[in-house]
């Protein structure tokens, strides 16, 4: 399923066929002081792997994955003073741009870009392409549920947002290797404005962390991770039904 592992023969045939292209657009930034800060990559990547896996097996719908982007932007994140590549947003941009365009010139008509970090804006970037290549590729991004999904498996009274219980669960479940379990902090306090274009995560938190990362724990982590993947297999049925014309406004 990964896009690195097959030939170039291999890859034109799994496009004429139809194969969907998944992309995962990680983020390296601080994760608060218990969680390493690759990962907004690996859970973007792995997530896909596994949803792929197991949308081959039980329909019969075909994907690569392509390699993980690992940065993005990340001026939120410069307060901390490290733990982060801050890439230019118009630079992210371009590096999009690139990837959705050499994989259309390859066949491939259905696209999904995965945010691995919610706070990048790609809508006008998909957009373009879409009217670029109308009626030959069709690229999709979707916005996880990733909080709704931890409401409605855990505890919805438990505040979320960064580096949170969400994240530690999922964590905790997939790599704990990455987890420094006895620097888990304490709850952020105050609404946060995701909208702020200057956001600056030290205005709200001192550890980085955004809501109450307490109430992480392995086995929430694992229900966590069957649900994602649950949710991201019917994404992939959707992308596989669609056509590959954007709607019309």
């Amino acid at each position: 399923m990964r896009y690195v592992d097959c030939t170039y023969l291999e890859i034109a045939t799994h496009a004429s066929n139809g194969w969907l292209a998944l992309i995962p657009m990680g983020c390296t930034e601080q994760q608060g002081p218990h969680l390493g800060v690759g990962f907004d990559t690996w859970f973007a990547e792995e997530l896909l792997l596994a949803a792929s896996e197991r949308a081959a097996a039980d329909h019969q719908i075909g994907c690569l994955v392509l390699p993980p982007l690992p940065y993005g932007p990340t001026p939120e994140h410069r307060g901390f003073r490290t733990g982060y590549v801050d890439l230019p947003v118009a630079l992210h941009d371009a590096v999009c741009d690139a990837v959705l365009e050499s994989l259309a010139e390859q066949g491939f008509s259905r696209l999904v870009v995965w945010r691995g970090c919610g706070g990048h804006d790609l809508r006008a970037r998909i957009g373009h392409f879409n009217q670029r290549w109308r009626g030959q590729a069709r690229a999709f991004l979707p916005d996880p549920p990733l909080h709704q999904i931890w409401c409605r498996v855990t505890d919805s009274d438990v505040a979320g947002g960064h580096a949170d219980s969400f994240t530690t669960s999922i964590a905790l479940h997939r790599h704990p290797e990455l987890v420094r379990p006895d620097r888990v902090p304490g709850p952020s306090h105050g609404p946060v404005d995701w909208d702020d274009s200057g956001l600056d995560f030290t205005a709200y938190s001192s550890s980085g962390v955004i809501g109450d990362p307490r109430h992480g724990s392995a086995e929430r982590g694992a229900a966590l991770w069957s649900e994602c993947v649950a949710w991201t297999v019917g994404l992939i049925r959707q992308v596989a039904a669609a056509n590959s014309d954007p709607p019309r406004k």
